[in-house]
């Protein structure tokens, strides 16, 4: 099924038109099935980033595929113990995603999930999920790795001229290990001012359920993660994970700050025909 930027509305969930899925081509002739796992918190709350997704591949001569069963990937019930009610989520995520050659998606800590937590649910499963773990985990693929480790890209084209600073989620940095994939790409986004966060490496205090469960140690994460970013004179925090993003940006709403929070996506999607960002 194809996706392309007309699919959504501005505001509305993501909704790409259904076609016929079709094998996409690589540059030596031999098929790839490019699909997007767009994960239910992009989904439900910020479409923009997938919109972004498709934007940026498909500028890089790409096609993604949207597979409409997809779902929550379990990383809420696994991370507050449910693993009983995970697994019915993974083994979905499994089949949905199965056929593919390629899963490509705007969040590290749904990435981590799948990479990280998928093969320990199929520790106690059976044998079937397993071999179904097995072949479909390495496939999985956060943005900025695909970019820079499938792709071999770091200049995508982008132009952003704003004060950038860059926060890499824990997911991200811990689980992933992405490194400095990310600062790579920004690096190459014409008209950025990209300035280093300082403790960048410190967590922002989300976590999921632990900002509910720790709400006075979350803020107090939350507080010195924001005076950081209000240290860089940023204009835009940005970060691979809208989570993160959601509880910064909630920080700094609150301090009237003036700096604001947009995923690296549509960073890495804006040209200087599409500059109003």
């Amino acid at each position: 099924m194809a996706v392309t930027t007309a699919s959504c509305r501005r505001g509305a969930r993501f909704q790409p038109r259904s076609v016929a899925r079709k094998p996409r081509e690589r540059p030596d002739g031999s098929s790839l099935n490019v699909a997007l796992f767009i994960a239910c918190f992009n989904d439900a709350l910020f479409p923009s980033t997938g919109r972004a997704v498709v934007t940026l591949l498909e500028r890089l001569g790409h096609r993604i595929e949207f597979p409409l069963g997809q779902t929550c990937c379990g990383q809420m019930h696994f991370n507050s113990g449910y693993r009983d009610e995970a697994l019915p989520l993974a083994r979905h995520f499994v089949d949905v995603f199965g056929g593919y050659d390629v899963v490509v998606s705007p969040s590290a800590s749904c990435v981590g999930m799948v990479r990280e937590q998928y093969p320990r649910l199929a520790e106690d499963a059976d044998a079937a999920f397993a071999d179904q773990v097995g072949a479909v985990v390495p496939s999985v693929f956060e943005l900025s790795e695909f970019l820079v480790d499938r792709l071999g890209v770091d200049d995508v084209g982008a132009y952003y001229p704003h004060r950038v600073t860059y926060h890499p989620t824990c997911h991200g940095l811990r689980a992933l290990r992405l490194g400095d994939r990310p600062l790579r790409l920004l690096r190459r986004v014409r008209g950025i001012d990209l300035i280093e966060l300082p403790d960048a490496e410190e967590c922002c205090g989300f976590g999921g359920t632990f900002a509910v469960k720790n709400a006075d140690v979350s803020a107090a994460m939350l507080g010195d993660k924001v005076s950081c970013i209000a240290r860089t004179r940023a204009e835009v925090c940005t970060a691979g994970d809208n989570s993160c993003l959601m509880h910064i940006g909630g920080g700094l709403a609150r301090l009237n700050a003036a700096a604001r929070t947009i995923h690296l996506a549509e960073i890495l999607a804006a040209t200087e025909a599409r500059s109003g960002a």
